[in-house]
C-alpha cells in the first residue's frame, strides 16, 4: 500500500502528499462537530484578533493572530494574491523576509517570489496543500525574480520554472549555484525544521557541498517540489499548543535521497498483494484542536 501511495504522489506531483503527523487532540467543545473544516477556514478573509499562536500540527491545525506578509517588499513579492494565502505566524514572516534579503545581498538574485504560506486563520485549504495549516510553512519559488514591481495581474499569470530532469532524478539546466546557496541559507537557519525539495536537487547538493554538511540534514526529498521548495519552521518557543513534526533522522540524508533517485530511474515492481488506499476523509472540526473553533469565532 505504501508503494502505491508513493507512486501516486510521484505521478501527480502533489504537495498534499507530504508526511503527516498524528491526529491533533480534540476537546469537548468540538469533539462532535462534523462540519468540513476547509469550508470554514477557507471562508475567513482576515486573521483573528488574538495573540499569535500556532495550534496543532502542520496538517491538522490552525493559527491565531496571524500576520500578513506585505504584498511587496524591498526584496520580495507575494504571488497569487487572489488565493489570500500570504498569512503566517510572525516567525514565518520574519524568516521569509530574512531569506529574501540574503537572496538579494549574497546570492545574486533580486530577491524572492513567495508562494503559498497559510490562510488568514490557517486550517485546511479548499484546494491544494494538506499542510500549511499552522502558519509555519512557506513555499519559495525557484524562479529567480527579474522584477519586484509585478502587478497583481502579473502575479496571477506568471509561473515559476521547473528544476527537474528525468522525472526528478536530476536537476536540469535551470538549476544554479544560487539555488543551492539560498537553500543552504534556509536550512542553516535554526528556526527551520525541514525543507522539502525534489530528490534530484538533494542529491545534487550532496554531491557539491563542501565543508560543514550539517545543513543537508534538513533538506528532505519529496514528490513534486521542483517549481518551489517548501520551508517548514519549528514550533516557536513557548507554543505549548503547537505540535512539532518528528526531527529528521541523524546524518546528512544523502544515502536516503540517492535511494529515491534510484527508485525513480528503476522503479520497484508493484506489490501484487497491495490494495488501493481508501479515499482520504475530509477533515472536520472534530479532527482539529479544540482551540481552532475559538479561532474561527474570534473577531
Amino acid at each position: 500500500m505504501v508503494r502505491i501511495i508513493a507512486i501516486a504522489c510521484f505521478v501527480l506531483g502533489l504537495a498534499a502528499c507530504q508526511a503527516e503527523e498524528p491526529a491533533a487532540p480534540t476537546s469537548t467543545q468540538n469533539a462532535n462537530d462534523t462540519r468540513i473544516a476547509k469550508q470554514l477556514f477557507g471562508a475567513a478573509a482576515l486573521a483573528s484578533n488574538q495573540r499569535p499562536t500556532a495550534l496543532g500540527g502542520y496538517a491538522r491545525g490552525c493559527q491565531a493572530g496571524a500576520q500578513q506578509l506585505p504584498e511587496t517588499g524591498a526584496t520580495w513579492q507575494a504571488m497569487r494574491l487572489s488565493r489570500n494565502r500570504n498569512w503566517a505566524q510572525p516567525e514565518t514572516i520574519d524568516f521569509v523576509q530574512d531569506l529574501s534579503r540574503f537572496a538579494a545581498t549574497q546570492a545574486g538574485w533580486e530577491g524572492l517570489y513567495i508562494g503559498d504560506m497559510s490562510q488568514p486563520r490557517g486550517g485546511p485549504m479548499l484546494t491544494g496543500h494538506r499542510s500549511h495549516q499552522t502558519g509555519l510553512d512557506a513555499d519559495i519559488w525557484m524562479l529567480p525574480p527579474t522584477r519586484l514591481d509585478l502587478t497583481a495581474a502579473e502575479r496571477e499569470n506568471l509561473s515559476s520554472i521547473s528544476m527537474r530532469r528525468n522525472a526528478g532524478a536530476y536537476t536540469n539546466d535551470n538549476w544554479t549555484p544560487q539555488h543551492e546557496a539560498i537553500l543552504r541559507a534556509a536550512a542553516s537557519d535554526p528556526r527551520v525544521a525541514r525543507i522539502f525539495v525534489f530528490p534530484g536537487a538533494k542529491v545534487a547538493m550532496c554531491n557539491s557541498a563542501t565543508g560543514d554538511r550539517s545543513w543537508l540534514n534538513k533538506i528532505r526529498p519529496w514528490w513534486g517540489h521542483h517549481y518551489h521548495f517548501h520551508v517548514r519552521l519549528n514550533c516557536p518557543d513557548g507554543a505549548t499548543g503547537c505540535t512539532d513534526q518528528a526531527p529528521p533522522p541523524a546524518g546528512d540524508g544523502c544515502a536516503d535521497a540517492q535511494r529515491w533517485v534510484n527508485n525513480i530511474i528503476n522503479p520497484p515492481p508493484p506489490d501484487p498483494n497491495a490494495t488501493p488506499p481508501a479515499p482520504r476523509a475530509e477533515l472536520t472540526m472534530a479532527n482539529l484542536p479544540g482551540q481552532c473553533l475559538g479561532v474561527l469565532n474570534a473577531e
